[in-house]
């Protein structure tokens, strides 16, 4: 990657205020729910968790990791021995998505890791989601089939076809029953639109385009159309030595489809609207969204700890949601100059920033993702813990992904990290803290409190407590 030196819906809101787009103040108590993945201590660089998002009724559940694969799982059906709250998934289907390649016109790998994953809405019985590495994005379908076709007059019943002098009466063919089969067909590849590195692909409200954004450029995909695409943000300078900043994430609104967001390794989101350009790039902003810089806190670090490296539209469309090295910030769109809410993600480390560039920790790219009433945030730090935010109370909540605390229904027991010289039971030490773990990747259940938690190679899965 590159590293550079209308009417909106929902009621206006006060600036300062942690207003939420719904939820109550009833404090969530976590318990887990499951882990999936190895516990080898010596884990393999293909098996990381590299994505993480649940379909649009949160009955499907799909991974990527480094080694190309999607694994997708499915929510257990509600049985009298079984009650759905239980909430558990299991493997419902693993394929390869993409393979290592060779650019042999620049000399240059291109790993297989699956960078994004986004679902698209359920048309009918089968599945569809995008799947992206550095350069290519393909458009996969996940289907069952539990019936076969038997009595064919060209073929036997092992598949081998039969002489046509051998055929003689017509047989009509017959579905039979069998086992289960889930099957996952490459529908669409889309290639050869990027010439950097992939960071983000979202599905536009219309359903039936996409944007997939790279360090420098923002293209427009029509699903059904692959061999053409439509360049609408292009930030490269004609010099690349004028380059100073690049493209981060992008994201389209959730309910307006001509409007989308991109971010920059500035720590600055530029809102677009399409329909200001039809025939020609989006350059020219709609809105734009900077927090005026404190000269005081200015470090050597700042403008890397400034870079955004997720944003997210609430639901209801009225907020988004960014995330820097150390923040989580929550802008009004109709409020540019600065957020309506930033929460300390673990500003314990700014003392520590030296030492987190010199291992590259700095770098670590942290997701952030709403719950399904916009009243509660996540987003992942270091040491496997992760954070919830609630809006309305402004209660912050620091947990643990462990194998430790991964019996059956166990609640879990919030953690903090010891910031003074004197540590309290149960409080860890900064110096104490495993940059080796990290939580970037999160995901929450689009209408219950379930949530997924990539650790390394294992996915965690929590659940609010039920009575």
């Amino acid at each position: 990657m590159l590293r550079a030196a209308g009417p909106w819906r929902g009621c206006p809101g006060r600036a300062g205020v942690a207003g939420g787009d719904g939820g109550g103040n009833n404090e969530v108590q976590w318990c887990f729910l499951q882990v999936k993945g190895a516990i080898d201590e010596d884990v393999a660089e293909a098996d990381i968790i590299s994505t993480v998002e649940f379909n649009y009724t949160g009955d499907l559940l799909a991974t990527g990791d480094k080694g190309g694969r999607v694994v997708i799982f499915q929510r257990e059906q509600e049985t009298k021995s079984r009650p759905v709250s239980r909430g558990e998934y299991n493997v419902y289907s693993t394929f390869q998505s993409h393979e290592p390649e060779f650019d042999y016109l620049k000399s240059l790998e291109i790993e297989e890791k699956i960078n994004k994953i986004r679902w698209l809405p359920q048309q009918n019985a089968a599945h569809f989601l995008l799947s992206t590495n550095d350069k290519t994005i393909k458009l996969w379908k996940i289907s069952e089939r539990d019936k076969r076709a038997e009595g064919y007059n060209l073929k036997d019943e092992d598949g081998r076809l039969r002489e046509p002098f051998r055929v003689t009466e017509l047989r009509v063919p017959t579905l039979k029953p069998m086992d289960l089969m889930v099957e996952a067909s490459p529908r669409r590849t889309f290639a050869n639109a990027h010439t950097y590195h992939i960071n983000s692909i979202s599905v536009n409200s219309d359903y039936a385009t996409y944007l997939s954004a790279d360090d420098l450029r923002i293209n427009l995909w029509h699903l059904e159309v692959t061999n053409r695409s439509f360049n609408i943000v292009d930030i490269k300078p004609a010099n690349m030595e004028e380059l100073t900043e690049v493209i981060t994430a992008a994201e389209f609104h959730p309910h307006q489809c001509n409007v989308f967001v991109y971010s920059s390794s500035k720590g600055t989101i530029r809102l677009c609207d399409m329909r200001s350009s039809a025939l020609s790039l989006c350059d020219q902003h709609s809105k734009f969204f900077e927090e005026p810089e404190d000269p005081s806190s200015r470090s050597f670090f700042s403008e890397i700890i400034s870079s955004i490296s997720d944003v997210k539209f609430s639901h209801s469309g009225r907020y988004m949601m960014t995330r820097d090295y150390l923040s989580v910030k929550v802008w009004d769109l109709n409020m540019e100059n600065r957020p309506v809410e930033t929460y300390q993600v673990h500003e314990y480390l700014r003392s520590k920033l030296c030492s987190l560039y010199e291992n590259d920790c700095i770098f670590d790219k942290f997701e952030c993702c709403w719950n399904g009433s916009d009243s509660t945030i996540m987003t992942g730090s270091y040491n496997n813990f992760f954070r919830t935010f609630e809006r309305n109370t402004h209660r912050d909540t620091t947990l643990e992904a462990s194998r430790e605390s991964s019996k059956p229904r166990a609640i879990l027991k919030p953690r903090k990290v010891c910031t003074t010289g004197k540590r309290k039971k149960d409080e860890i030490t900064v110096d104490s803290l495993d940059f080796n773990k990290k939580i970037l990747h999160t995901a929450w259940h689009p209408t219950d409190n379930i949530i997924a938690v990539a650790a390394t190679n294992n996915l965690y899965l929590f659940q609010e407590k039920v009575n």
